[in-house]
Order: structure tokens, then C-alpha cells, then sequence
């Protein structure tokens, strides 16, 4: 095949949780850019159709769902929903996630610390078994976890000394671990059918308004001398959604411009 022919989604129907901003929106955008059909979900259900809208006027075919991915039944219900309207599944990102860590060691919350997990762990495995039942009959599809450098390396916290910003700490971290081993769990179940289960680890990617004291101090470690852009997931994410990344599974991809080799 040719390598065009490859990196190629025309015709496919491709699901992105927590696809409303930052690294959602990127994943969304790439994936339509391949040529697939993109639905965006996240509980945010407005925010979902004015990103829809958006990327739809800049010529990628997509549209915006209400789902909550942490409730089984509303992720059921939204691949119902897809798979009704497009007839199947071949990409299911579950990138939905993040951090609600307000407090740290020796005076943690417990209760943070689940939330976090639930947000995470419990999200990936429920969004991945949903996506299963559509990909095991179809004997194809591929299914993409969001890790982090975070999930294999703890954090520094004299890193965040002094900045405007809340780190995330070690609920955060510990369930970004599971994420990438459940990433390899899951590609050894699904393997026989033809199942591929992917993770990609982001470095330091800042969002709009991150504190710029912390930004630098974050370029200053990283080996290619800046952090991370949206955009520099694009190419893992296409690579593992399509054809070209067939005979790719249980893998976690790192993307930090480095961080992590020192």
C-alpha cells in the first residue's frame, strides 16, 4: 500500500472523549483531517457543539454529543447514538480525564483521590469495553488511551514552587499509571480480534494561560528547549488510528520533546 493510502480514515466513524478542548480538540481535528467521521463527547454538551461547528467550518465532518464517560450507560447510550447513525466504530479515543487535586501529603483527600481515578481509569476501561462490543463483530478497530509522562515518572514538586498553578500530585499520577498498563491489558484481550490498544504519554503540552514563570522553567529541562503544542500529538494519533499503525499494540508512546531521558 501506499503510505497516503495508509494514513487514510475515509469512510470511518471515530469517537473522541473529552474532545472539546486542548488535547481533545487536536485529536478530533486530526482525525477528521484523515477523512473520518468525528463524533466529540464530553459533559459539556455546549461546548461539544460549538467545537463541532467549528471544525464542520473548516471542512471536517463532525459533530457533538453529551456524554458523561465515567456512566456506563451514557457511554453505551453514545455509541448507540454513532453507531446507529454511521452503521460502526473503528476509532474510539478515550481521552476524557484530569485532575481535581486540591490538597497533598499528610493532609490528602481520599475522596480527591477516587474522583481522580474514576475520571481517568474508570472512564478508559468503561469507553474501551463499549467500544469492544461494536470493533469485536466488525474483527477490527482501534482504541487510544491517554497516559502521561506523569504515569511512569512522579513529579517534581519544587517544579511548582512559587507558580499560579495547581499541580497535580500523586492522585493524578498514580491513576495515569494504570491507564498505561491497562492499555497493555486491554490489548492482550482484544488481540485475536484484531483489536489494536494504544497509549500515548504527553510531556509538558501548557494550556492557554498557563503561568509563563512555569512554562520556562519546564523549557529549561526538556531537551529540545520548548514545551509541547497540540500539535505534536497529531502524528501519533494518526500513525495509531490508522492502517500504517496495524501491527502496533499494548504500546505506549511518549511524547515529551525528551523530558524523560534524563
Amino acid at each position: 500500500m501506499k503510505i497516503q493510502d495508509l494514513f487514510n480514515l475515509k469512510d470511518k466513524t471515530v469517537i473522541v472523549t473529552g474532545g472539546g478542548t486542548h488535547l481533545g480538540k487536536s485529536i478530533a481535528t486530526t482525525l477528521g483531517e484523515l477523512g473520518s467521521h468525528v463524533f466529540i463527547a464530553s459533559r459539556r454538551e455546549t461546548l461539544c457543539l460549538e467545537v463541532a461547528s467549528e471544525l464542520r467550518s473548516n471542512g471536517i465532518n463532525c459533530e457533538g454529543l453529551r456524554c458523561d464517560a465515567t456512566d456506563e450507560k451514557e457511554v453505551e447510550k453514545l455509541i448507540t447514538q454513532v453507531v446507529n447513525k454511521t452503521g460502526r466504530l473503528d476509532v474510539m479515543v478515550c481521552n476524557a480525564g484530569g485532575s481535581v487535586t486540591n490538597s497533598y501529603l499528610p493532609n490528602a483527600s481520599i475522596d480527591e483521590f477516587i474522583e481522580t481515578y474514576n475520571i481517568n481509569v474508570s472512564s478508559t476501561y468503561i469507553c474501551s469495553q463499549a467500544a469492544s462490543k461494536v470493533m469485536i463483530p466488525q474483527q477490527s478497530g482501534s482504541i487510544i488511551t491517554l497516559g502521561s509522562i506523569h504515569g511512569f515518572l512522579t513529579g517534581d514538586k519544587n517544579l511548582y514552587e512559587g507558580m499560579d498553578f495547581k499541580r497535580s500530585g500523586p492522585p493524578y499520577q498514580a491513576a495515569k499509571g494504570a491507564i498505561i498498563n491497562l492499555t497493555r491489558a486491554l490489548a492482550a484481550e482484544l488481540g485475536d480480534y484484531n483489536i489494536t490498544v494504544n497509549c500515548i504519554s504527553p510531556g509538558q503540552i501548557p494550556r492557554p494561560g498557563t503561568d509563563l514563570g512555569l512554562v520556562e522553567r519546564c523549557r529549561e529541562q526538556i531537551p529540545l528547549k520548548r514545551t509541547g503544542t497540540v500539535y505534536d500529538i497529531k502524528g501519533a494519533v494518526a500513525l495509531l488510528s490508522t492502517q500504517a499503525g496495524s501491527w502496533i499494540t499494548g504500546q505506549n508512546i511518549v511524547i515529551d520533546g525528551g523530558w524523560s531521558i534524563w
